[in-house]
């Protein structure tokens, strides 16, 4: 009780930048514990905090990286499961945090960006279209950059709002180099053997219903792999259980246990 008071009077008191460190300090004591721990900004805590919506459509068709989970956000740093999922990626199983890369970051998610531009060694840049506090504005089926320039792309959750998505999937890997590699995470259903999608669904009350989300334009199923093949890509889904380095008895990073990691390769031959 005497947190959230505190909390609020600061919060009145003093600029914004400032009042999310203290923010950042006072949830650090609220939320500390041994349970779970988070990767990006190194908080040990009690649990954490539940995000996402409960539309029926998420549930029916089981959804995985979307829908309501109860073990989502980081109430320190505001990361989310699949922002932990792709750092400890980055991390354990590539040379990212060891060895220079170009590096683009597209509808870049504020705890992962704040971490990856700490990496000096990094030539690193974050991409929106809409989001001022991105560095470049960028339309994802128009892409500003020569092909074969970049190393490393990150797009996590962002193909699903794409209306042409062949056209965003075929700019990600023309702008890539030869072997140049991209996460490509997106909302999957487990029970769809073909993406669900309509053209004519077009107010956001109806892509509520039908996508789970006002501003997303299909659900994936197990053709997204098939896609993303079709404009090039060879793609090594990660099953992050598998790993030690990932896992363990007590899921201590709070992951989704069923998203995998969607790694999209770019070969010699373009």
């Amino acid at each position: 009780m005497w947190l959230n008071t505190l909390k609020k009077g600061i919060k009145h008191i003093v600029p914004t930048a400032i009042w999310k460190g203290t923010r950042s300090i006072v949830n650090q004591a609220r939320y500390h514990g041994d349970r779970f721990h988070c990767p990006l900004c190194k908080s040990n805590l009690s649990y954490f905090l539940p995000f996402g919506l409960k539309f029926k459509v998420l549930e029916e068709k089981k959804v995985i990286g979307a829908g309501y989970r109860k073990q989502a956000q980081c109430p320190v740093c505001q990361g989310m499961d699949r922002e932990r999922l792709v750092y400890l990626y980055l991390k354990y199983k590539t040379t990212l945090f060891e060895q220079p890369h170009t590096i683009l970051h597209v509808a870049p998610e504020h705890a992962l960006s704040k971490q990856l531009q700490k990496m000096t060694h990094l030539d690193y840049i974050s991409a929106d279209l809409l989001d001022e506090s991105a560095m470049v504005k960028m339309d994802i089926c128009h892409i500003p950059y020569p092909g074969h320039s970049i190393d490393v792309i990150i797009c996590n959750h962002v193909l699903e709002h794409i209306p042409n998505d062949k056209q965003a999937m075929s700019e990600l890997f023309r702008v890539l180099k030869p072997n140049g590699w991209a996460i490509l995470q997106v909302p999957l259903s487990p029970v769809l053997t073909k993406t669900y999608e309509d053209q004519n669904i077009k107010t956001e009350a109806e892509r509520e219903t039908a996508f789970g989300q006002y501003d997303h334009v299909r659900i994936y199923g197990f053709d997204y792999i098939d896609r993303l093949n079709a404009v090039g890509f060879q793609v090594y889904p990660f099953k992050w259980e598998s790993d030690s380095r990932f896992s363990s008895k007590d899921n201590r990073y709070a992951l989704n246990q069923k998203e995998q990691v969607i790694l999209a390769k770019k070969g010699f031959k373009t």
